[in-house]
């Protein structure tokens, strides 16, 4: 996993680096000058503009400059407080104006039409922990960052105006992060095989969701979980017909639940199973929510709390049990009386402690937070995923991880990334919800 740091935190990480200022400066500024040179393609005949602030990231800037010179780069240095509207012909923009500790507003000067940009450590404008920029920002075609990923690359506007990124060492220790970005080869590390004398009882997953004549949200999840390596999937939908529902349960084994007082049922099944799922299509009415919470108090498994389930959540779990929570922004508003806001590392970790949960907060870029804020970012997803159902599938490959032994916030955190790089594996239009369940085996069988 790749470390993200806080503006803040970044700071503090400045302030403890044993080398001083000036060699962490000429460390940084070369490792701009190298980036600058690959976008070039080479040193002779370039012009590169560079934008320099005052601060560290001008400092930064200057040395680059400096670097590219000796390389026999003809490289004009403009303060960023005076410097003209537009800017003049070159072959390479260096925008080093401000950092990641920038507030406020900032009118970028527009570079000639086609000249690629290079930012230093974040496009000057956007807002280091939040992402958000005005029209005026930055906008890369590369940022090269230092020692750790910034929130505001992954979140808001960042991912549009950063570019491609490349993250720099030079020296700084980042090891003290705790948010992290995943990556495809942290599912590889993390993810268990199973063992040779496996059997299905050891991983298998109750998934208590939808309701009569609402079922496709249960059956998502519910394929979903086997997809992702559940080895047996107990599919309980109150006041359903399990009868009428074989022909379309096919590996899913149906267990009758009574439309009213259903959680008793489910908890005798729940117990020989190794996770929960609950929440997807239940509804929310009063009597509903109720043999939620009765299902979450009595269960022994840790559990998945999506979608309607999400009704039933108050304050932390009173045995101490594991719980996953999955939120979109419409239900955290629900849940929390107010949206995220720009801050979503903040909200993501507040209601994470607040429930004493692990909180999966949906969005372009993912956020899982633990009760002691501990947070992860996922960014695997897209807008191919903005079609019904794909929240179903994702609880179901969480319970599945779960059911595998995962903890609580490498099941969700490996999980939302699984079911984004699947997602990516089909098509960029019309991609539905089953699409993906039948893309997780391709994808993780791709992974090993």
């Amino acid at each position: 996993m790749i470390p993200v740091l806080t503006p803040e935190e970044m700071k503090a990480v400045d302030a403890a680096a044993p080398e001083p200022l000036d060699v962490l400066v000429a460390r940084a500024g070369a490792a701009v000058a190298r980036a600058a040179l690959r976008m070039l393609g080479g040193a002779y005949g370039r012009r590169v503009v560079v934008v320099a602030g005052k601060g560290n990231n001008g400092a930064d800037g200057r040395w680059a400059a400096e670097c590219l010179r000796r390389r026999g780069v003809a490289v004009t240095v403009l303060d960023a407080a005076g410097a003209p509207s537009t800017l003049s012909a070159c072959d390479l923009v260096v925008d080093a104006a401000y950092g990641t500790g920038f507030h406020g507003s900032y009118v970028a000067p527009r570079p000639a039409a086609g000249v690629p940009v290079l930012a230093v450590d974040i496009p000057s404008g956007v807002d280091g922990l939040t992402g958000e920029a005005d029209e005026h920002a930055v906008r890369a075609d590369v940022t090269v960052t230092f020692a750790a990923l910034k929130p505001g690359l992954l979140l808001g506007e960042g991912p549009e105006r950063c570019g491609r990124v490349e993250l720099a060492g030079i020296g700084l220790d980042a090891s003290g992060a705790r948010m992290h970005l995943v990556e495809d080869a942290d599912v590889g590390d993390r993810l268990p095989r199973r063992r040779r004398e496996a059997h299905k009882w050891q991983s298998a997953v109750f998934v208590a969701a939808g309701s009569a004549g609402m079922t496709g949200a249960a059956l998502l999840a519910g394929r979903a979980a086997l997809r992702a390596g559940a080895g047996n999937v107990r599919l309980g939908i109150p006041g359903a017909d399990v009868a009428l529902l074989a022909p379309v349960l096919g590996e899913l084994v149906g267990i009758p639940l009574p439309a009213e007082g259903w959680a008793a049922g489910a908890l005798e099944d729940v117990e020989r199973c190794r996770a929960l799922v609950v929440g997807p299509g239940l509804g929310r009415n009063d009597a509903t929510v109720g043999e939620v919470q009765r299902l979450l108090a009595g269960s022994p498994r840790p559990a998945v709390v999506d979608a309607d389930g999400l009704a039933a959540v108050g304050g932390p779990p009173p045995d101490g049990g594991l719980r996953v929570l999955t939120p979109h922004e419409g239900e955290y508003r629900r849940m929390c009386g107010s949206p995220p806001g720009a801050d979503r590392v903040g909200a993501v970790r507040a209601l994470a402690g607040r429930t004493g949960s692990v909180v999966l907060l949906k969005g372009s870029t993912t956020l899982v937070a633990t009760p002691g804020g501990d947070v992860r970012f996922v960014t695997s997803g897209g807008p191919r995923l903005a079609t019904a159902g794909t929240g179903d599938v994702l609880a179901g490959v969480i319970g599945a991880f779960l059911a595998l032994g995962l903890d609580g916030v490498s099941a969700a955190s490996l999980g939302a990334h699984v079911h984004g790089a699947a997602a990516a594996l089909g098509p960029e239009r019309g991609l539905v919800a089953g699409d993906i369940v039948g893309l997780l085996p391709r994808w993780l069988s791709a992974l090993r």
